[in-house]
């Protein structure tokens, strides 16, 4: 926080124009009319809320394929700069809907998935089992069997229970189903603990000390086939230092497990960062895959192997910042919180029902007026939700006009992932559609909750059924 201004954040600055949309955050679609209003795929936001209502996710479908090409073609021309090949995942975890599969396997990318309903999505949208990856720490024996038996192309191994598990299944199939084995390389991500999956103390994978004894009780089972390493590191990263640290410790590994038989694929995860304030600076994706791809060939060299087929998995840096959630603001209270601030605090129709991110990690957004322009001196705000916690914040600070009244919209960028993702019903509150746009056009992509929706699964109404 700044001294001279307290409580508010030191990265934020008042902003010359309260109504510019900064092309880091926002759509490239995005962008103003002659009368103010925002209109994202060539949609304006006020048609949007008349036609769907509020709160409402946005997703520019444009984006997010002009996305999953470029980092797509991004990965392939860094792997063939040392004669390998690269395979993408889509992470599914950071938005999956039938659609978005469509868009992002038309565009070449393979889908990573964690959970059997994750699965199911994606084979609804009729992709092609053999380019499916299957995560997750706690497989049961029957998403084990639902992915051998659909004839997904790997499933990534979490534990030795979970190895046995799986050898069984695979077994009474007779099939033999390709694996990988996720392990943690030691190499903490520099963002918040709780979305650093690369530590010793945690959940996911396999210490790398343990890792080759795992592998060779892989291969002495003919029902699994070994195919490569696995390690995540965190999320929403800046910069390739991390990723080059741990791809030298995992090569080290994957060069000992060499001398046991070929070790085709090495996948590095994800967790590619994007701007969600004017502040923010994240890395070309470019830059990101000739970094690791780059020091991956580095330590292959060093150790005289050959360098491994690669493969990525971005959910974040795809779908992200195509997505904005439109509101209507509801009350409007400045709060004096100290002799020298004053801030607005906006209500809105939705809250961390819908965007739990803030409320779960600190994560700081952005907010503009989106069913006009002000040239009214900014003010600073904090938006918040309508739901019963005090913690119920969507964006903890930024300047809106100081004019924002009740009735007006107001979008918040960059909640393309992990908002639809992460939606709940706290207090009852029904979850809002997700709508794309494109060309001019809008279409819902999911359908949202009603009231009648969420009494439906209240045993204890009557219903022609158990009345």
């Amino acid at each position: 926080m700044s001294s001279a201004r307290p409580l508010v954040p030191d990265w934020l600055v008042v902003p010359g124009d309260a109504n510019a949309l900064d092309a880091a955050v926002w759509p490239p679609s995005a962008a103003r009319d002659a009368h103010g209003v925002v209109s994202i795929g060539g949609v304006p936001a006020t048609a949007l809320r008349e036609r769907f209502g509020t709160p409402l996710y946005v997703l520019d479908e444009q984006a997010v394929r002009a996305r999953a090409r470029r980092v797509l073609a991004a990965f392939r021309a860094a792997a063939a700069e040392h004669g390998v090949q690269a395979r993408v995942y889509y992470a599914g975890k950071a938005f999956l809907s039938t659609e978005i599969v469509r868009w992002v396997t038309a565009e070449g990318l393979a889908v990573d998935v964690a959970t059997g309903g994750e699965l199911a999505v994606v084979l609804a949208a009729g992709a092609d089992p053999a380019r499916i990856g299957v995560h997750g720490n706690n497989k049961s024996v029957a998403e084990l069997e639902q992915a051998v038996d659909a004839g997904v192309g790997s499933i990534v191994l979490d534990s030795t229970i979970e190895l046995e598990r799986l050898a069984v299944v695979a077994e009474r199939r007779d099939v033999v189903q390709d694996v990988l084995v996720r392990v943690n390389s030691g190499v903490h991500a520099e963002t918040h603990d709780f979305l650093a999956t690369a530590h010793e103390d945690q959940k996911f994978g396999f210490a790398l000390t343990d890792a080759a004894a795992v592998v060779a009780r892989i291969r002495e089972l003919p029902s699994l086939r070994f195919v490569g390493l696995h390690c995540h590191i965190g999320s929403q990263i800046f910069g390739t230092a991390g990723f080059e640290e741990s791809a030298a410790r995992v090569v080290e590994l994957h060069a000992e497990l060499l001398a046991g038989g070929d070790v085709p694929v090495l996948n590095l995860g994800g967790g590619f960062g994007i701007a969600y304030t004017s502040v923010d600076d994240p890395t070309p994706i470019e830059e990101l895959a000739a970094g690791i791809a780059g020091a991956v060939a580095r330590e292959c060299e060093v150790r005289g192997i050959p360098v491994p087929n690669l493969a990525f998995e971005p959910g974040r840096t795809i779908v992200g910042q195509a997505g904005v959630t439109l509101y209507e603001v509801g009350t409007v209270k400045p709060v004096r919180v100290s002799d020298e601030l004053e801030r607005v605090y906006v209500s809105v129709d939705g809250g961390m029902s819908d965007n739990a991110r803030p409320a779960l990690y600190g994560a700081d957004y952005s907010v503009r007026l989106a069913s006009r322009a002000s040239h009214a001196e900014p003010a600073l705000v904090r938006v918040v939700g309508r739901h019963c916690e005090s913690g119920d914040v969507v964006v903890d600070a930024d300047y809106l006009p100081g004019d924002v009244a009740p009735g007006d919209l107001v979008a918040v960028p960059a909640t393309g992932a992990y908002c639809f993702s992460l939606s709940n019903n706290y207090n009852y509150v029904p979850r809002p559609p997700v709508v794309a746009v494109a060309d001019g056009a809008a279409r819902v992509i999911v359908r949202g909750e009603t009231i009648p929706d969420l009494l439906a699964r209240d045993a204890g109404i009557p219903t022609e059924d158990n009345a």
